[in-house]
């Protein structure tokens, strides 16, 4: 089982920034994809980004397509997501999300991910 980490939430003013983080701190993430997926209250969890590990090729949901960049370090043991010029409509619980088994695309689909972080809550005001 992987153990992932987040960290970097926190709130900010709309128009702001903030970089989280998702250190796989036990196992190992493979040859699958990592994602982040956000729920807001009362709404279903999303998808915002996710990432094919063995090409690093992202894919971005249109709501946050040219704001939210992620990235995996060269030890491929952590994943972030830059994100820019927020909007309130930003504020969620955030998750990061792994998929060991080998991938030749990675899916939006929540169910598709087999461990999850704690989760990590990003405020954006108005």
């Amino acid at each position: 089982q992987v153990q992932l980490v987040e960290s970097g939430g926190g709130s900010v003013q709309a128009g702001g920034s903030l970089r989280l983080s998702c250190e796989v701190s036990r196992g190992s993430a493979g040859n699958g994809c990592m994602a982040w997926f956000r729920q807001a209250p009362k709404k279903e969890r999303e998808v915002v980004a996710t990432m094919l590990l063995r090409t690093s090729g992202a894919y971005y949901d249109d709501s946050v397509k040219g704001r939210f960049t992620a990235s995996l370090d060269s030890a491929g043991n952590t994943l972030y997501l830059q994100m820019n010029n927020l909007v309130p409509e930003d504020t969620a619980m955030y998750y990061c999300a792994v998929r060991t088994q080998y991938s030749i695309y990675c899916s939006s689909s929540a169910s598709s991910y087999t461990d999850w972080g704690q989760g990590i809550q990003v405020t954006v005001s108005s």
